[in-house]
């Protein structure tokens, strides 16, 4: 019974009923918004009062400060260690081209102390065959004091002549020196000298002269004469037989 009287009283049969003109549902629509918008404006500004009552937002600047003033030292860091690594890098170019020139200079030094063991050798070899070739004691004035000759392959010879003065202080000596080749060929004697003739030089105390003779085919060297000549006169001669 009450459900009824409650129902009738919502319908038009209830005993007071007002009638008001209806707003436009655009208007209404406009409104809620205003009051939202207020309502959001509030929200907002009380949140912000808040914050900067509970000092949050001082907290945020002062970290965003310092994670500026750190990335700025980082970057700073990044630059130094840029520059280190450009001097490291130029440090490095600078060893390998003290590296090669380092190898280039001891190959050149290897070189150098190979030719310097042939040269050596060589002056060794001279001493031998000036000691070997001097003799004890002679006569002054100029003298063949030594002659060798060595066949090769049986195509060539090696000869080797030491020239001296015996005496000291002895003036310059200019001659010639004139070599023989005495041999058989086929089974008939052989003689030649050298290609250009008599050798001119000119020594103080001693000089030696060496060269080689090529051996025409099938000839059988017996022996090797050598004469120093001072114009037409003969001044020393020595032979061996090889």
């Amino acid at each position: 019974m009450r459900l009824r009287l409650f129902i009738r009283r919502l319908t038009v049969s209830a005993p007071r009923m007002a009638v008001r003109s209806a707003m436009p549902w655009p208007l209404r629509w406009l409104g809620l918004a205003v009051v939202f918008g207020f309502c959001a404006a509030l929200g907002l500004w009380a949140f912000e009062f808040g914050k900067d009552i509970a000092g949050l937002d001082r907290g945020s600047k002062e970290e965003l400060q310092q994670a500026r003033a750190e990335l700025a030292a980082l970057q700073a860091e990044l630059v130094t260690i840029k520059a280190a690594r450009d001097q490291a890098q130029s440090v490095a170019n600078t060893v390998d081209t003290l590296l090669t020139t380092e190898k280039v200079t001891q190959e050149t030094l290897l070189a150098q102390n190979k030719q310097l063991q042939a040269e050596n050798r060589s002056l060794r070899d001279d001493l031998g065959f000036f000691e070997k070739l001097i003799p004890a004691s002679g006569g002054g004035g100029i003298a063949i004091r030594g002659l060798q000759a060595e066949v090769r392959n049986g195509r060539e010879i090696k000869w080797q002549v030491l020239v001296m003065q015996a005496s000291k202080n002895a003036p310059e000596f200019s001659g010639q020196l004139a070599l023989s080749f005495s041999g058989v060929l086929n089974g008939k004697p052989w003689l030649a000298t050298l290609p250009g003739g008599a050798q001119t030089f000119k020594l103080k105390q001693y000089g030696r002269m060496e060269g080689v003779f090529e051996l025409p085919a099938q000839v059988v060297v017996k022996g090797l004469s050598a004469k120093v000549l001072e114009g037409p006169v003969v001044r020393s001669v020595q032979s061996i037989k090889l």
